[in-house]
């Protein structure tokens, strides 16, 4: 009888277990590469081991064009659980109406308290409500290689715009395929832009990085005539000529080459960076200051939402819940490279006072000349304005297209936008 107990004990769990449903979410990543996605994966493998019966499946569109994945796939409510939000594609998303808010699923989160200052108000940029929970930070800031640097003669990072130019030429040797400045040219080029043409100001909106303080619009001030020259003249005297084609992937391959020692970057990089380079072999710096003496980076996020749409809400969340919690997060910023969103990361893990994040601790240490500055992330035209502005860019680059006659068009859009 006892033998016959087991064997329908076993048998009945057996019967569950076949005729238990398994359940598949499908999650879009919006920065999808080489060093990341497998980051992404491994953390996926611990959720689904710790969640019998649960799959996620992961879509990973190229990089360049992954918003426009993104936004195609939720407008016509393709199959979707998880998706991966950068704060640019935001206001796009949200204003489809097909975004979960997630404020009863943060309210009830027990590491909401954990949070870094001001990441809930920067993921409810639009209408105050929050779209999506932030899983990395994201600032520019300089890297630099000391050994190509040196090799040329210069024991220091440039710490203003000029002295980056100057640097930049004496650099570049086109015969040798050696260069200053890993220049961006395509795949949403828009904060290298910004970061050298606000650095020409002194009194940018903290609140509008296309406004100054008065509330004029920066493109029609004759200092951003100098400013888009000047940023011209990065390209023409320190670049290689493709680098009008090069996204991250050429920006990043080509700094690991030492092609070009110099090079604007966010905190993910440094996770490819440890990559493929020993230790010191690459350093951060602050973002060089302009003629203004100031410089205006801003702070980036990316995070997960979940479309209205989606059958599996709760379960949805659950896993968002998992990639966020202090471990996780953790790992995934040191595997991945961003700035944590958890205070108590920050406090276990030295790694992030370490040298590799020096640029960024002296800019968040030196208010005099930094000043974080937001986006006008809530103007619903911000998504074009991205693909406009990058179009209008190139135009310039390959002459086709006056700084004047572009800074015009850049002022006449946001006039039409409405911006404020």
């Amino acid at each position: 009888m006892k033998k016959f107990i087991v064997f329908i004990s076993v048998l009945l769990v057996a019967l569950f277990a076949f005729s238990e449903e398994s359940i598949t979410l499908n999650l879009i990543e919006a920065f999808s590469s080489p060093w990341r996605t497998p980051t992404l994966n491994k953390i996926i493998e611990m959720f689904e081991t710790l969640n019998p019966g649960v799959k996620i499946n992961v879509i990973s569109p190229p990089y360049e064009t992954a918003y426009q994945k993104i936004n195609l796939m939720v407008s016509t409510e393709q199959p979707l659980d998880i998706v991966e939000i950068g704060d640019w594609n935001l206001s796009t998303l949200a204003a489809m109406g097909k975004l979960e808010d997630l404020t009863p699923y943060i309210n009830s989160w027990p590491e909401k308290n954990d949070l870094i200052d001001g990441i809930l108000e920067a993921a409810s940029i639009y209408h105050n409500t929050p779209y999506l929970l932030p899983h990395g930070l994201f600032a520019k800031a300089l890297f630099y290689r000391p050994d190509i640097l040196k090799k040329y003669g210069f024991n220091n990072y440039p710490k203003t715009m000029q002295e980056l130019y100057d640097m930049g030429k004496k650099l570049t040797e086109s015969d040798k395929n050696q260069y200053g400045f890993a220049f961006r040219g395509k795949g949403y080029p828009t904060s290298f832009i910004d970061a050298v043409v606000t650095s020409f100001f002194d009194d940018i909106d903290p609140d509008n990085m296309y406004l100054t303080k008065s509330g004029k619009i920066i493109f029609e001030d004759p200092r951003a005539v100098k400013a888009l020259t000047f940023y011209v003249n990065i390209y023409k005297d320190t670049s290689p000529k493709d680098s009008i084609n090069w996204g991250w992937d050429e920006q990043v391959n080509a700094f690991v080459s030492g092609i070009t020692p110099l090079l604007f970057q966010d905190p993910d990089t440094t996770g490819m960076l440890n990559e493929m380079l020993k230790p010191g072999q690459y350093k951060t710096a602050p973002l060089p200051v302009g003629v203004s003496g100031k410089a205006y980076p801003s702070f980036g996020f990316v995070g997960w939402g979940i479309p209205t749409y989606s059958k599996h809400k709760d379960l949805a969340w659950k896993f968002i819940k998992f990639v966020s919690s202090a471990e996780i997060n953790g790992y995934w910023s040191k595997s991945y490279g961003a700035l944590p969103i958890l205070k108590s990361v920050y406090k276990y893990d030295s790694y992030f006072s370490s040298y590799v994040f020096e640029g960024w601790t002296k800019m968040f240490e030196d208010k005099e000349h930094y000043q974080f500055t937001q986006y006008p992330l809530d103007n619903e035209n911000w998504g074009k304005w991205n693909e406009f502005q990058e179009k209008t860019m190139q135009q310039v680059l390959l002459g086709k297209l006056s700084v004047v006659r572009c800074l015009k068009e850049w002022a006449d859009f946001w006039k039409k936008a409405g911006i404020k």
